[in-house]
Protein backbone atom coordinates (compact mmCIF):
# COMPACT_ATOMS: atom_id res chain seq x y z
CA UNK A 1 0.00 0.00 0.00
CA UNK A 2 1.27 3.37 -1.17
CA UNK A 3 1.39 6.23 1.27
CA UNK A 4 -1.51 8.23 -0.27
CA UNK A 5 -3.40 4.98 0.67
CA UNK A 6 -3.33 5.92 4.12
CA UNK A 7 -6.89 8.52 5.17
CA UNK A 8 -4.28 10.61 8.08
CA UNK A 9 -1.96 11.09 4.68
CA UNK A 10 -4.43 12.67 2.46
CA UNK A 11 -5.10 15.61 4.65
CA UNK A 12 -2.01 16.83 4.56
CA UNK A 13 -1.68 19.36 1.87
CA UNK A 14 0.90 18.40 -1.22
CA UNK A 15 2.32 22.15 -0.73
CA UNK A 16 2.41 24.53 1.52
CA UNK A 17 3.82 27.75 1.87
CA UNK A 18 4.09 28.80 5.39
CA UNK A 19 6.84 31.53 6.32
CA UNK A 20 8.98 29.97 8.51
CA UNK A 21 11.73 32.89 8.70
CA UNK A 22 9.25 35.47 9.40
CA UNK A 23 8.76 34.56 12.93
CA UNK A 24 12.14 33.10 13.80
CA UNK A 25 13.42 35.95 15.75
CA UNK A 26 10.69 35.67 18.36
CA UNK A 27 11.09 32.27 18.54
CA UNK A 28 15.09 32.40 18.78
CA UNK A 29 14.50 34.56 21.77
CA UNK A 30 12.37 32.38 23.36
CA UNK A 31 14.53 29.21 22.72
CA UNK A 32 17.81 31.43 24.21
CA UNK A 33 15.46 32.10 27.50
CA UNK A 34 14.26 28.49 27.81
CA UNK A 35 17.81 27.12 26.89
CA UNK A 36 19.11 29.26 29.69
CA UNK A 37 16.79 28.47 32.70
CA UNK A 38 17.42 24.85 31.65
CA UNK A 39 20.97 24.95 32.26
CA UNK A 40 20.89 26.76 35.10
CA UNK A 41 17.91 24.38 36.48
CA UNK A 42 20.62 21.29 36.03
CA UNK A 43 22.70 23.29 38.81
CA UNK A 44 20.08 24.85 40.95
CA UNK A 45 17.34 22.73 41.87
CA UNK A 46 19.64 19.98 39.99
CA UNK A 47 18.84 16.89 38.67
CA UNK A 48 17.37 14.47 40.94
CA UNK A 49 19.35 11.16 40.39
CA UNK A 50 18.14 7.59 40.68
CA UNK A 51 20.06 4.53 42.14
CA UNK A 52 21.82 4.34 39.34
CA UNK A 53 24.30 7.58 40.18
CA UNK A 54 23.29 7.71 43.95
CA UNK A 55 23.76 4.30 44.88
CA UNK A 56 21.49 2.08 46.78
CA UNK A 57 20.53 -1.83 47.42
CA UNK A 58 19.32 -4.15 44.94
CA UNK A 59 18.16 -7.83 45.73
CA UNK A 60 17.08 -10.96 43.56
CA UNK A 61 13.24 -11.96 44.57
CA UNK A 62 11.88 -15.38 43.46
CA UNK A 63 9.05 -17.53 43.79
CA UNK A 64 9.16 -21.61 43.11
CA UNK A 65 9.31 -22.55 39.46
CA UNK A 66 6.09 -22.28 38.01
CA UNK A 67 4.76 -19.12 40.16
CA UNK A 68 4.27 -16.00 38.57
CA UNK A 69 5.78 -12.94 40.56
CA UNK A 70 3.20 -10.19 40.22
CA UNK A 71 5.87 -7.34 39.44
CA UNK A 72 3.22 -4.58 39.99
CA UNK A 73 2.26 -5.50 43.31
CA UNK A 74 5.78 -6.01 44.07
CA UNK A 75 7.51 -2.72 42.74
CA UNK A 76 3.96 -0.68 44.41
CA UNK A 77 4.70 -2.92 48.14
CA UNK A 78 8.44 -1.14 47.96
CA UNK A 79 7.40 2.55 46.19
CA UNK A 80 5.30 2.53 49.51
CA UNK A 81 8.00 2.55 51.65
CA UNK A 82 9.18 5.99 49.97
CA UNK A 83 12.66 4.95 49.04
CA UNK A 84 12.84 7.30 46.14
CA UNK A 85 13.68 5.55 42.95
CA UNK A 86 12.91 2.06 42.53
CA UNK A 87 13.16 -0.81 39.85
CA UNK A 88 11.43 -3.49 39.37
CA UNK A 89 12.68 -5.83 36.41
CA UNK A 90 11.63 -9.70 35.83
CA UNK A 91 14.80 -12.13 35.18
CA UNK A 92 15.53 -15.76 34.10
CA UNK A 93 15.82 -18.36 37.11
CA UNK A 94 19.50 -19.03 38.06
CA UNK A 95 18.71 -22.73 38.41
CA UNK A 96 16.80 -23.27 34.90
CA UNK A 97 18.43 -19.87 33.29
CA UNK A 98 14.75 -19.32 31.71
CA UNK A 99 12.26 -16.60 32.45
CA UNK A 100 9.18 -17.60 33.59
CA UNK A 101 7.98 -15.21 35.04
CA UNK A 102 8.40 -15.80 38.92
CA UNK A 103 11.64 -14.18 39.30
CA UNK A 104 13.03 -9.99 39.41
CA UNK A 105 15.80 -8.18 40.83
CA UNK A 106 14.69 -5.15 42.94
CA UNK A 107 16.93 -2.16 43.04
CA UNK A 108 15.63 0.67 45.59
CA UNK A 109 17.65 4.06 47.17
CA UNK A 110 18.58 3.62 50.56
CA UNK A 111 17.83 6.89 52.53
CA UNK A 112 20.84 8.73 53.91
CA UNK A 113 22.44 8.25 57.61
CA UNK A 114 20.40 4.82 57.41
CA UNK A 115 20.83 1.11 58.68
CA UNK A 116 21.53 -0.52 55.41
CA UNK A 117 20.37 -3.56 56.77
CA UNK A 118 17.60 -2.37 59.02
CA UNK A 119 16.39 -0.99 55.62
CA UNK A 120 16.86 -4.22 53.84
CA UNK A 121 14.67 -6.11 56.15
CA UNK A 122 11.72 -3.61 56.05
CA UNK A 123 11.51 -4.05 52.45
CA UNK A 124 11.43 -7.73 52.32
CA UNK A 125 8.67 -7.38 54.98
CA UNK A 126 7.25 -5.33 52.47
CA UNK A 127 7.53 -7.46 50.01
CA UNK A 128 6.26 -10.88 52.27
CA UNK A 129 3.22 -8.54 52.74
CA UNK A 130 2.59 -8.22 48.97
CA UNK A 131 3.20 -10.94 46.87
CA UNK A 132 3.32 -13.88 49.42
CA UNK A 133 6.29 -15.64 50.69
CA UNK A 134 9.36 -15.25 48.25
CA UNK A 135 13.15 -15.78 48.46
CA UNK A 136 16.04 -13.31 48.45
CA UNK A 137 19.23 -14.07 46.96
CA UNK A 138 21.71 -11.92 45.68
CA UNK A 139 21.23 -8.91 48.44
CA UNK A 140 23.82 -6.10 47.43
CA UNK A 141 24.39 -2.30 48.03
CA UNK A 142 26.17 -0.37 45.55
CA UNK A 143 28.16 2.44 47.11
CA UNK A 144 28.66 5.84 46.12
CA UNK A 145 31.68 5.19 44.27
CA UNK A 146 30.28 3.20 41.68
CA UNK A 147 27.57 5.00 40.77
CA UNK A 148 29.69 8.62 40.93
CA UNK A 149 31.67 6.27 38.31
CA UNK A 150 28.38 5.45 36.41
CA UNK A 151 27.20 8.68 36.35
CA UNK A 152 30.40 10.26 34.97
CA UNK A 153 30.25 7.61 32.12
CA UNK A 154 27.34 8.47 31.37
CA UNK A 155 27.85 12.00 30.82
CA UNK A 156 30.87 11.07 28.67
CA UNK A 157 28.81 8.99 26.41
CA UNK A 158 26.37 12.17 25.52
CA UNK A 159 29.53 14.12 25.07
CA UNK A 160 30.83 11.06 22.72
CA UNK A 161 27.52 11.20 21.16
CA UNK A 162 27.56 15.31 20.43
CA UNK A 163 31.11 15.57 19.50
CA UNK A 164 30.25 12.21 16.90
CA UNK A 165 27.37 14.31 15.19
CA UNK A 166 29.53 17.36 14.85
CA UNK A 167 32.05 15.28 12.92
CA UNK A 168 29.28 14.04 10.62
CA UNK A 169 27.77 17.42 9.96
CA UNK A 170 31.44 18.29 9.50
CA UNK A 171 32.01 15.94 6.98
CA UNK A 172 28.50 16.24 5.36
CA UNK A 173 28.05 19.93 4.72
CA UNK A 174 29.78 23.44 4.43
CA UNK A 175 30.71 24.43 7.72
CA UNK A 176 28.63 27.46 8.05
CA UNK A 177 25.72 24.63 8.01
CA UNK A 178 27.46 23.50 10.95
CA UNK A 179 27.07 26.30 13.21
CA UNK A 180 23.17 25.74 12.94
CA UNK A 181 23.42 22.43 13.69
CA UNK A 182 25.49 22.33 16.27
CA UNK A 183 22.82 25.36 18.25
CA UNK A 184 20.17 22.98 17.12
CA UNK A 185 21.27 20.03 18.73
CA UNK A 186 22.90 21.91 22.17
CA UNK A 187 19.01 23.71 22.27
CA UNK A 188 17.21 20.44 22.18
CA UNK A 189 19.77 18.17 24.65
CA UNK A 190 19.33 21.32 27.13
CA UNK A 191 15.89 21.35 26.66
CA UNK A 192 15.38 17.65 27.66
CA UNK A 193 17.35 18.37 30.83
CA UNK A 194 15.38 21.14 31.50
CA UNK A 195 12.16 19.12 31.24
CA UNK A 196 13.49 16.61 33.30
CA UNK A 197 14.40 18.45 36.04
CA UNK A 198 11.17 20.26 35.45
CA UNK A 199 8.91 17.18 36.07
CA UNK A 200 11.48 15.77 38.75
CA UNK A 201 12.22 12.20 37.18
CA UNK A 202 14.38 10.63 38.87
CA UNK A 203 17.45 10.46 36.61
CA UNK A 204 18.75 7.34 35.46
CA UNK A 205 20.87 5.01 32.63
CA UNK A 206 17.38 4.67 31.22
CA UNK A 207 16.94 8.79 30.62
CA UNK A 208 20.79 8.65 29.57
CA UNK A 209 19.63 6.33 26.84
CA UNK A 210 16.60 8.71 25.83
CA UNK A 211 19.05 11.55 25.62
CA UNK A 212 20.86 9.70 23.66
CA UNK A 213 18.38 8.61 20.91
CA UNK A 214 17.25 12.47 21.20
CA UNK A 215 20.87 13.35 19.82
CA UNK A 216 19.95 10.96 16.98
CA UNK A 217 16.55 12.52 15.92
CA UNK A 218 17.50 15.76 16.09
CA UNK A 219 20.32 15.25 13.93
CA UNK A 220 18.56 13.11 11.67
CA UNK A 221 15.91 16.09 11.35
CA UNK A 222 18.25 18.91 10.82
CA UNK A 223 20.33 16.44 7.92
CA UNK A 224 16.85 16.34 6.16
CA UNK A 225 16.25 19.84 6.22
CA UNK A 226 20.04 20.91 5.84
CA UNK A 227 20.00 18.05 2.36
CA UNK A 228 16.98 19.95 0.67
CA UNK A 229 18.65 23.54 1.52
CA UNK A 230 21.70 22.70 0.09
CA UNK A 231 20.05 21.12 -3.07
CA UNK A 232 17.80 24.38 -2.92
CA UNK A 233 20.63 26.57 -3.04
CA UNK A 234 22.24 25.65 -5.76
CA UNK A 235 19.32 25.01 -7.60
CA UNK A 236 17.92 28.74 -6.89
CA UNK A 237 20.70 30.71 -7.39
CA UNK A 238 19.65 33.78 -7.25
CA UNK A 239 16.77 33.43 -5.15
CA UNK A 240 16.87 35.30 -1.34
CA UNK A 241 18.17 33.12 1.37
CA UNK A 242 14.69 33.89 3.12
CA UNK A 243 13.22 32.52 0.67
CA UNK A 244 15.23 29.40 -0.17
CA UNK A 245 14.86 28.57 3.64
CA UNK A 246 11.34 28.98 3.75
CA UNK A 247 10.97 26.96 0.85
CA UNK A 248 13.09 23.83 1.85
CA UNK A 249 11.53 23.84 5.03
CA UNK A 250 7.68 23.53 3.10
CA UNK A 251 9.20 21.09 1.04
CA UNK A 252 10.17 18.33 3.69
CA UNK A 253 7.27 19.39 6.09
CA UNK A 254 4.96 16.98 5.59
CA UNK A 255 7.70 13.98 5.80
CA UNK A 256 8.47 15.63 8.89
CA UNK A 257 5.04 15.85 10.76
CA UNK A 258 4.44 12.37 9.60
CA UNK A 259 7.78 11.07 10.81
CA UNK A 260 7.05 13.27 14.20
CA UNK A 261 3.55 12.30 14.96
CA UNK A 262 3.85 8.47 14.36
CA UNK A 263 6.70 8.43 16.74
CA UNK A 264 5.33 10.39 19.57
CA UNK A 265 2.27 8.30 19.17
CA UNK A 266 4.33 5.10 19.85
CA UNK A 267 5.85 6.98 22.63
CA UNK A 268 2.43 8.02 24.27
CA UNK A 269 1.27 4.10 24.17
CA UNK A 270 4.73 3.23 25.44
CA UNK A 271 4.58 5.81 28.28
CA UNK A 272 0.54 5.14 29.07
CA UNK A 273 0.86 0.76 29.07
CA UNK A 274 4.92 0.53 29.42
CA UNK A 275 4.95 0.37 33.01
CA UNK A 276 6.88 2.74 35.57
CA UNK A 277 9.97 1.58 34.63
CA UNK A 278 9.52 2.71 30.84
CA UNK A 279 7.46 6.05 31.77
CA UNK A 280 10.37 8.69 32.07
CA UNK A 281 12.15 7.52 29.22
CA UNK A 282 8.93 7.43 27.08
CA UNK A 283 7.87 10.88 27.79
CA UNK A 284 11.88 12.39 27.82
CA UNK A 285 11.79 10.98 24.14
CA UNK A 286 8.91 12.00 23.29
CA UNK A 287 9.74 15.66 24.55
CA UNK A 288 12.82 15.03 22.60
CA UNK A 289 11.14 14.53 18.98
CA UNK A 290 8.98 17.35 19.76
CA UNK A 291 11.96 19.87 20.43
CA UNK A 292 14.30 18.08 17.73
CA UNK A 293 11.32 19.07 14.92
CA UNK A 294 11.02 22.76 15.94
CA UNK A 295 14.70 23.62 16.23
CA UNK A 296 15.10 21.99 12.79
CA UNK A 297 13.14 25.03 11.72
CA UNK A 298 13.20 27.69 13.98
CA UNK A 299 16.90 26.98 15.36
CA UNK A 300 18.86 24.94 12.87
CA UNK A 301 18.42 26.98 9.12
CA UNK A 302 17.52 30.30 10.59
CA UNK A 303 20.88 30.68 12.23
CA UNK A 304 22.65 29.91 8.25
CA UNK A 305 19.92 33.00 7.24
CA UNK A 306 22.06 34.88 9.77
CA UNK A 307 25.15 34.39 8.82
CA UNK A 308 24.43 34.83 5.17
CA UNK A 309 23.48 38.28 6.30
CA UNK A 310 26.56 39.30 7.98
CA UNK A 311 28.70 37.36 5.57
CA UNK A 312 27.10 38.61 2.49
CA UNK A 313 27.37 42.17 2.98
CA UNK A 314 23.29 42.66 2.45
CA UNK A 315 21.25 45.31 4.41
CA UNK A 316 18.56 43.65 4.13
CA UNK A 317 17.41 40.00 3.84
CA UNK A 318 15.91 40.40 0.85
CA UNK A 319 18.86 40.31 -1.41
CA UNK A 320 20.31 37.05 -2.46
CA UNK A 321 23.42 36.06 -1.03
CA UNK A 322 25.53 32.90 -2.06
CA UNK A 323 27.03 30.65 0.64
CA UNK A 324 29.91 28.62 0.10
CA UNK A 325 28.94 25.25 -0.77
CA UNK A 326 30.97 21.91 -0.39
CA UNK A 327 32.23 19.28 -2.88
CA UNK A 328 30.94 16.29 -0.66
CA UNK A 329 27.85 14.65 -1.93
Amino acid sequence: MSMNGWPIIKLLPHKTNFQFVKYAKGFAILSAILTVAAIVGCFYPGLNLGIDFRGGASMEVSKPAGQVLELDRLRGAVNGLSMGDVQVQGIARRDTNANDGSTAIVRFQVPANADQTEVVQKVEHAIDQAVGQVTYSGVSVVGSKVSGELLTNGVLALVIAVVLMFLYIAFRFPWQFGIGAVAGLLHDVALTFGLIVLLRMEFSLNLVAALLTVIGYSMNDTVVVFDRLRENLRKYKVMPLREVIDLSINETLSRTIITGVTTVIVLIVLAVFGGEALRGFSITLAFGVVIGTFSSIYVGAPIILLWGMNRGGASDDAKPVKLGMASRP
